[in-house]
Parts: C-alpha cells; structure tokens; sequence
C-alpha cells in the first residue's frame, strides 16, 4: 500500500502526522529503555515481526476464557463507566449521582477505593473454566481507567495491590492459571487513558452543578485531608493536557482509536511509562498471550512502544522456551500487520476461512459487570456460545469468552449455569474442536448466504440469520471430518450437500460415519444431492450442536 493511501486509512491528524515524522530516524531502533538487543531475532519494526509465526499450541487450543474485570466491575452498571459517569445524561452518570453522588465530589479514583474484591476466588473459578474446555486463560492488567491490577513498579501508587483489594489481582489470576495447567495471558488497555478520561475534564452544562468541574483535573496538591492525601490524580487520569478535538461529543474518539482525526497527541513521557509498565507485566508476571485493546499495537503511529514490546515478548519467548510460543492479539490490521501477530475480532466472525489463524473475543453479557443485565436474564445462553465456538473454528480462528466478573469477584449463579452447560457439552464433542483445522470448505447453509459483514473491529455477532439445523460447520483432524449441525433435524435426519456424490471439496469415498464420541455407526447413503444420515433415535441431550465424525 503506497504512504498516501495508508495515511489516509489511517485518517492521521497533522500533529500526529508532524510527530510520526519526528520520530521516523529513531522510530525503529530500542530506546534507553528498551530490553532488546541488536542480536534479538526479532526487532522493533514491522518488517521485522512479520517473520512470526503462530504457535501450533494456540492453533490447537481453540478456546479461552477471559475475566475482564477491574473497579469498573464495582459499580456493577457496564462497559466503559470510568469515561460515561462523566458524561451529563448519561445511564451511567444518573447511577452515579444515586449511588455515589456528583463526579466533582466523588470521581472514579474514589470508586476504586470502594472496590474490595472479598470474594475473590481465582483459583476456583479458573478451575470451572477449564472443566468448561477452557485451553488458555485471559486477565484483565489495566482497562483505560489506568489503574494497574499488578503491582507495578512504574504506577506505585494507582494500583489494585495498593489500593482498593489491596491484592495483586494479575498475580492471582497467573498463580491459579499455572496450577490449573493453562497458558495464561493479560489484557492491556491503558495506553488510551489519555483521551479516555477527557469527559474528567469538564462540567455538567445544566442543573445545581452547572460549571462546576469535575475531579479529573486535581492534583497531589488538591488532597490534603482526603483519603488520598499524598497521592496525585494525574498518575490516574493523565489529564494534564488540552483536550482532542470534538471531545464534546463521547462518541468522536471512536474515530481518534488510532491516534488520529484531531485527538491531542500523548507525550513521550507518557507513552514512555506505558511502555516501561507494560515491560515490567511482562517481566513480572511471563504472560503466554497478550491482547491490545488498540488499532494495531498500543499508541501506534505516534510512538514506536508497542513495536518495542512486541519484539520484547517474542525474543523472551525464545529466549526462555527455545522457540516462540507467545502470542499477541491485535485489532484493525493491515495485510503486512496480520503476520506480525493474531487478528483479533471484537464481538464478531469472519465470513471466511482466514488464511492465518485469528481470533474473536466475544462476552456472555457487558465486558464489565451489568448487574441490569442479570435482573432482565439477557446473558447470551450456552447454545449461542457453542454456535459462536463451531463457526469461528470452522473458519481457522478460536474464541475468546469473557464470563463478566461482579466487583466483589464473584460470577452469579446465571453466569455459572451457563459455563457448566458449555462444559457438558465440550465434554462429548471436543474432539470436533480441539487440535482441528479447516477442511476445504467451512460450512453450508441459510446462514452463510446471509452473513452480516464486519466493521472495521468487527461487531457483527447475531446481525445475519440465526443458526438452524441446515446449517452444518466442517473440521478436520488425520483422516477424518468432522460436521457439526447448529440444530436437530427434523425426523431425525440430515443432509449434507458439500458431500454429495462428484463433489469437487470430497473426492474420496465414505467409509463410516459416527457421532462424536461414539462408535456405534449410523447409517448413511450418498447420491447426487448431498450425503444422507440417519442420527440415532435417542436424541442427545444437548443436541443443539450435534457432532459427526466421517472417515
């Protein structure tokens, strides 16, 4: 792609433009603190990461589950609600004036000292998620509130194993991950805390407090007699700077994700930290996985820090494992970026096989905690999350889950019926996910011929047809298929047309067709319009997704 029509996709502003420009010479070579070595396989340059490989243990993996959870939890009133209990009008601002009171009182550095996470278990909800068929388990280490879930030695003061739980929650999560004999990976959000926090800055336009700023601009010299006496806000909310353009508006920094269309470019010193942070999880804490909530890597164009952390992982996996098994997940690539790491898909699929191996991070309800969507009973059911599972690995990609967390660290009772139900039915049908890969076509069915396109993130999920019985999704693994139907068939009968009799994807012969996890052979017959099976009489329980094995 030429520099104008990349610039362009970017929609890059002038100032990041001229600070792109600035940093070009230096761009690509480790700063001062910079672990990398000129030796390193890997260096921090897009040319350079695109010599990776994804490991064969995460292709074979397929599913994960994700605890995306922090003190956003403990309001239990959804996504995003450090940035909206700051927006006038909002759901999320009405239940903060209820609950806590007005955000020029009481801002979110004071909801994080509400958060005590006393029932925390980690151990025994990891424990679940892997009877669940869990094969890799996600953390949350900092959401764009910037609050540290680690102890971390770069924001001392503004973190979960100092303030709030007063617990290492990242180090929690790692330890029963580790016992529980899954690789274990963190979530990094923080590097938007600066554009993030912005609504901080301002004031209600109407009403008692009309004018009156809220706390987003308060400084260490602002706290004496607080409870956060000698402790300074602005290592929290990074505000310390105008505000982007259009910032009026809460929903113009979906256009400024990658750092373009007028947001006010981070410093370096900021950018710096993030980067020193993010080195110091690694360091700390040997995460397998790492996901970038961000357009490509974290504060890229502007800096060249998530260049450097992603070299960083990959030689320390190397480094310490022989080879590179770490994986990094990244948003909105580009072809030459899709190489560099996991395309990840926010709340939607691919409508096609993908030549690399990808990822969809989806979540049973809000990625915070909603305790509005407990009480109305709108948690996505077990059956959607196993049609989700089919489909993406049919398409050469795995599932990331996220079971949202209460603030006291607890799931709810509905959250715990649906991963036992996804257990019970990964118990008999794994052999169709696990260690599979994409036959020659990956499905068929009504709901293909209607699939919702994607977004540039994604948010496609439950925009086409819902899955019936018609709809049957392929895996491979040796000599065998696998076809899963999304649905029962009526008498009890299926037919799949991708193995009709010349079919150009099947040119061999059947020789025996089963459930998964059965021996007993069913019956079949094949001709010109599609392969014929008579499923057994005793439906299964969960038959919702019912697995064949076709040798």
């Amino acid at each position: 792609m030429k520099r104008r029509e990349l610039l362009k996709q970017l929609a890059i502003s002038v100032p990041a433009l001229a600070l792109t420009k600035q940093m070009n010479a230096a761009a690509f070579i480790p700063g001062a603190n910079s672990p990398l070595l000129a030796k390193d396989p890997f260096q921090p340059s897009w040319g350079s990461l695109s010599a990776y490989q994804v490991p064969d243990w995460f292709r074979n993996a397929k599913f994960g589950i994700w605890a995306h959870w922090g003190p956003q939890c403990q309001p239990e009133a959804g996504d995003w609600y450090a940035r909206y209990m700051y927006v006038e009008g909002s759901n999320q601002y009405k239940i903060h004036l209820e609950k806590y009171g007005h955000p020029s009182k009481f801002g979110f550095k004071d909801v994080i000292n509400t958060w005590k996470a006393d029932q925390w278990n980690p151990e025994e909800l990891v424990a679940l998620y892997k009877k669940a068929g869990a094969r890799y388990f996600m953390a949350m280490a900092n959401h764009h509130d910037n609050l540290d879930l680690y102890n971390s030695r770069y924001q001392p003061n503004w973190n979960a194993a100092k303030m709030g739980p007063k617990k290492d929650i990242v180090g929690g999560w790692e330890k029963a991950a580790r016992r529980n004999g899954l690789p274990f990976g963190v979530s990094i959000h923080a590097a938007h805390a600066w554009s993030w926090y912005e609504p901080s800055q301002q004031a209600d336009k109407t009403g008692p407090y009309a004018g009156v700023p809220y706390d987003g601009k308060l400084t260490r010299a602002d706290g004496k007699g607080r409870w956060w006496e000698g402790l300074d806000p602005q290592e929290l909310y990074a505000q310390g700077h105008p505000l982007s353009e259009g910032s009026q508006d809460p929903k113009t920094i979906h256009q400024q994700w990658n750092w373009g269309s007028g947001v006010c470019v981070p410093s370096k010193a900021y950018c710096e930290k993030f980067f020193d942070r993010t080195i110091d999880l690694v360091n700390s804490y040997n995460p397998d996985l790492m996901y970038f909530d961000d357009t490509a890597l974290p504060l890229w164009p502007v800096s060249d820090a998530g260049l450097r952390i992603a070299a960083h992982l990959y030689n320390k996996s190397i480094r310490e494992k022989g080879k590179l098994e770490a994986v990094i997940f990244g948003k909105i690539l580009d072809e030459q970026q899709r190489k560099c790491m996991v395309w990840d898909i926010e709340r939607g699929q691919s409508n096609q096989i993908e030549p690399l191996p990808w990822q969809t991070d989806t979540c049973i309800g809000g990625w915070h905690y909603n305790r509005d969507i407990y009480d109305k009973k709108r948690y996505k059911s077990a059956q959607t999350v196993i049609h989700t599972l089919c489909d993406v690995v049919s398409k050469n990609g795995n599932l990331l889950l996220n079971i949202p967390v209460r603030g006291n660290g607890a799931i709810d009772e509905l959250e715990r019926g649906i991963v036992e139900e996804i257990a019970q039915w990964m118990a008999v049908n794994k052999d169709a996910i696990y260690d599979t890969r994409p036959w020659n076509v990956f499905g068929e069915g009504p709901a293909m011929e209607d699939a919702a396109p994607l977004s540039r993130q994604g948010f496609n999920e439950g925009k086409g047809k819902p899955f019936t019985s018609a709809d049957i999704r392929f895996t491979t693994k040796g000599d065998h298929i696998y076809a899963i139907a999304l649905g029962w068939p009526e008498q009890g009968k299926l037919t799949i047309k991708s193995m009709k009799e010349g079919s150009p994807v099947l040119q061999k012969n059947i020789s025996g067709v089963t459930m998964v996890n059965a021996t007993n052979k069913l019956l079949f017959t094949r001709d010109g319009e599609g392969l014929h099976i008579a499923l057994p009489e005793n439906r299964p329980a969960l038959s919702y997704a019912v697995a064949l094995k076709i040798s």
